[in-house]
């Protein structure tokens, strides 16, 4: 597994050793002493889920509150997305910046974003399916958003798809209410930088 780290700091992509002949192919996208390794602590497991998204489809900027926030392991089975994690933490260095990677089917790269950063990504690709595993499980009341659009973020969000047909952004209702980043530290929802670190301390110790 190649580990590289992301713009925003304690986010990671990984790169899977695919193992291929005529019948298909076989990987490991997940191990726990890989993952281990990579974080210096072990995932709590608490909820894997999966989405299926047409051409288009945006999902995100979605956190959720610190503590215990959610990370998030993702991968794409089938199709391709682009998957963009955001810096939310209110005082952190990098504090707006984002980053992105292609998961696809080809190299069947993850993500990894620890508990108070942002998430999105958008689908390039008719039924494009992502799977994630979650440390936390799903929890509406905690659960918050910010607007994928946001010029004051400024994320370069694909206008072609994988096939070269032209893009345009499909947003929930919900997602496409979301506040600005702006918006969203005024209403004192975003995590605090300091505060996300003392958590993810106590899953180092």
């Amino acid at each position: 597994m190649q580990v590289r780290e992301l713009r925003v700091p304690g986010a990671l992509e990984l790169t899977p050793r695919q193992h291929g002949d005529a019948r298909g192919a076989f990987l490991e996208w997940f191990t726990e002493a890989s993952f281990e390794e990579a974080v210096g602590h072990r995932l709590n497991l608490a909820q894997a889920n999966a989405s299926v998204s047409a051409a288009g489809v945006l999902r995100g900027i979605h956190f959720a509150e610190v503590p215990p926030s959610q990370a998030k392991y993702v991968t794409c089975v089938k199709g391709a997305v682009l998957d963009v994690v955001v810096d939310i933490r209110v005082g952190s260095p990098t504090y707006g910046q984002w980053d992105t990677v292609l998961l696809d089917d080809v190299d069947r790269r993850v993500i990894y974003l620890p508990e108070g950063l942002g998430h999105a990504f958008m689908s390039l690709e008719d039924g494009s399916t992502v799977v994630y595993l979650c440390s936390a499980p799903y929890a509406p009341g905690r659960e918050h958003g910010v607007h994928p659009l946001d010029p004051a973020i400024g994320i370069e969000w694909p206008t072609t798809g994988r096939d070269g047909s032209p893009l345009t952004p499909q947003l929930s209702p919900k997602d496409a209410e979301a506040p600005t980043l702006d918006e969203a530290r005024q209403q004192g929802i975003l995590p605090g930088y300091d505060e996300v670190q003392a958590f993810l301390a106590t899953l180092d110790a």
